[in-house]
């Protein structure tokens, strides 16, 4: 696998784990006295679940992407190739 792909999950990883188990805990505990280590616990996890997600899904998702955004040859192009 290539390096680049590997640091963009871990960089990606990191960005959305952190807001969005941040969000989420603020959203359901509120500002606690414990609610550093609540995060931090969470966002954890949450980055250890997303790595590999990110890895093994994301060549899916870009194929699919490819698939519905794949531009077809208009009609004209293919006759003045003739």
């Amino acid at each position: 696998m290539k390096k680049k792909k590997i640091a963009f999950a871990m960089i990606m990883g990191i960005v959305t784990t952190c807001i969005i188990s941040f969000l989420l805990i603020f959203i359901n505990v509120g500002f606690t006295e414990n609610f550093f280590t609540i995060w931090i616990k969470s966002w954890m996890l949450a980055y250890v679940i997303a790595i590999p997600a990110i890895l093994l899904i994301a060549p899916k998702i870009e194929q699919l992407v490819e698939t519905l955004f794949k531009e077809s040859i208009p009609a004209d192009t293919k006759t003045k190739n003739k």
